[in-house]
């Protein structure tokens, strides 16, 4: 009931010149207080829309959530990290409680690190919590990414909020390598002196970059404050944005659902907001928070006391960046010493390429995808019904090339590791690299691919000729034949819902004037591209096939499925 609609005063009676028909509003403060509340901020209205919003149900729909609480984690832990941290280079004489670095010269913020670790109570816990939870965060936003990726859930009217997501992986990459670099330990400080090399090598402006970033030469007294800024106020800052900006579009978009029964392009079949998805999503955080806690307390991760403070003329054997960096670290352990002297400059391609026009170009292809398969496809349409990853075998098999690209610069990060624990050549593992890095994600998209299709072909003869039930039976004259099982209307529809669009055509050679029309290069291109991506689809059955090729349905099948897939639906609908 909204506080503008006519109601009876408050404190009369029941039957005081009320409606029958409506239930008396009782007089209590919290009524009075909710009613002023909604008087300025129209609670009513809008809350009660939302409060009916229907969520679908879907194990891989948590990984979104894995993230969110991985990231208020993040926060709860950082603020109280901030309390004890101090962001400073100046040098100091350490005198804290762990024995072997007593009297060593350090950074204060060195010195505050250890003091965190074993002074502060509970301090090393939190520490280890934090640290867990960004591990945690970047792998459920990556995941969380491909999910969307794969199942299509990208495409109209949700591409803004794919690139918001995807701008919050990047942030979320950039924060976690700045947040593990102000211990200034010497692991920290290594990957940083690495850090300010690639800076240095971008061409004309990477002087200037160094400069601003790290006040003058490395290491220099600034890189400290200037990171603690950027780990603390800026990029969280942003990060927030993006995560509420991304929520909110989710609930204008309305969320994403699988195909099923009751299921179409305009509504959404599944759970109610309150109470069902609140109290599932209020303990999946605990869930989460839980592991992550027990992930800190038990398993121990950046021993910073282990290494020492850092100092520019030592670096430790076997450093290894965090893991969502360690792609990095392979692709500049791949590249061949390459130099250009031109003009009076150096520009280093044996760290400008693999630090940052091969990453670059990896992951604008990955936030510009949206838009690149709308223009192959040509398709405008808006879409709220998922693809099964199967259906659509040129946009999996890409995904996949793009995930083997990444895996093997990632192991590459640690073939010195490799060298020293299975007694091989690093020469060997770099070149064995190189050459995987430009065959495996074409190995990998064709195998993709081909094993999509033959799932496809699967899917089509589980629809025309039942399910498998493994019984054999022998036939009057002898012979003997597989007994399979008609699929019920649900499995049908799932394995039959998707579409399958045609390529784009060259369309007419002439005009309606009868004059020839030549095709732009940009629209031949398309053409190929097209046919490319809708090449040798599977045709699936049409229902006329599927009714004349299919065994007999038992008593047990499909109406009872049928009719309790389209009474759920009917249950918790969202137009």
């Amino acid at each position: 009931m909204s506080a503008r609609d006519p109601q009876p005063a408050i404190g009369a009676g029941a039957g005081a010149g009320t409606d029958p028909a409506r239930t008396p509003v009782p007089d209590n403060k919290a009524v009075r207080r909710a009613d002023a509340l909604d008087a300025r901020l129209g609670l009513y209205r809008g809350g009660g829309k939302y409060i009916r919003k229907v969520f679908p149900d879907h194990w891989s729909f948590m990984l979104g959530e894995i993230a969110l609480y991985s990231f208020v984690t993040l926060l709860l832990s950082g603020v109280f990290l901030t309390f004890f941290f101090d962001p400073s280079a100046q040098e100091v004489v350490y005198d804290g409680s762990y024995v072997p670095l007593q009297g060593v010269h350090m950074s204060q913020a060195y010195a505050s690190t250890l003091e965190i670790s074993f002074d502060v109570r509970g301090g090393l816990l939190i520490r280890q919590i934090h640290h867990w939870s960004a591990l945690v965060f970047v792998a459920a936003l990556f995941v969380h990414m491909f999910r969307h990726f794969f199942t299509g859930s990208f495409r109209k009217p949700r591409e803004i909020n794919w690139l918001f997501g995807f701008l919050l992986l990047v942030l979320a990459m950039l924060n976690g390598f700045v947040g593990y670099s102000l211990p200034d330990d010497l692991l920290s400080g290594t990957g940083l002196r690495i850090a300010s090399g690639v800076v240095l090598a971008v061409p004309l402006l990477g002087t200037y970059l160094h400069f601003f970033l790290f006040g003058g030469e490395f290491p220099g007294e600034d890189a400290i404050p200037r990171l603690f800024t950027l780990h603390v106020l800026l990029v969280p800052a942003l990060m927030v944005a993006l995560v509420t900006v991304h929520l909110v579009l989710v609930f204008y978009h309305k969320h994403t659902q699988f195909p099923g029964p009751g299921r179409t392009e305009g509504n959404v079949v599944g759970q109610p907001f309150l109470p069902v998805y609140v109290a599932k999503a209020g303990g999946f955080f605990f869930i989460v928070f839980g592991a992550t806690a027990l992930l800190g307390g038990l398993a121990q991760i950046n021993p910073v006391w282990s290494y020492g403070p850092y100092h520019p003329g030592q670096v430790s054997a076997g450093s290894q960046p965090d893991w969502y960096i360690g792609f990095l670290e392979g692709a500049l352990r791949l590249m061949p010493n390459w130099e250009v002297n031109a003009w009076g400059y150096t520009v280093s391609f044996n760290v400008l390429i693999p630090a940052v026009i091969a990453p670059g170009i990896l992951f604008v292809v990955l936030g510009a995808y949206p838009w690149i398969e709308a223009w192959i496809t040509g398709d405008k349409r808006e879409h709220h019904l998922l693809d099964r990853p199967r259906n659509m075998p040129v946009r999996t098999g890409l995904g996949v090339a793009w995930i083997a690209a990444y895996g093997v610069l990632w192991v590459c990060g640690s073939n010195d590791i490799i060298a020293t624990h299975f007694h091989l050549s690093i020469n060997t593992i770099t070149w064995i690299g190189r050459f995987a890095f430009f065959v495996a994600p074409p190995v990998a998209y064709v195998i993709t691919v081909r094993w999509c299709k033959g799932l496809q072909l699967r899917d089509r003869d589980k629809v025309l000729h039942g399910r498998e039930t493994g019984v054999i039976k022998k036939l009057p004259d002898g012979g003997f034949v597989a007994v399979h099982q008609p699929l019920d209307p649900v499995a049908r529809h799932k394995l039959t819902a998707h579409e399958q669009p045609e390529p784009l055509e060259p369309g007419p050679a002439t005009d309606d004037n009868g004059v020839s029309r030549r095709a732009t290069p940009s629209r031949k291109l398309r053409v190929r591209l097209s046919r490319w991506y809708f090449a040798d689809q599977i045709r699936k059955p049409t229902p006329r096939q599927a009714l004349a090729e299919s065994p007999p349905p038992d008593h047990h099948d499909s109406p009872v499925a049928e009719q309790h897939g389209e009474q759920h639906a009917e249950q918790h609908t969202e137009a």
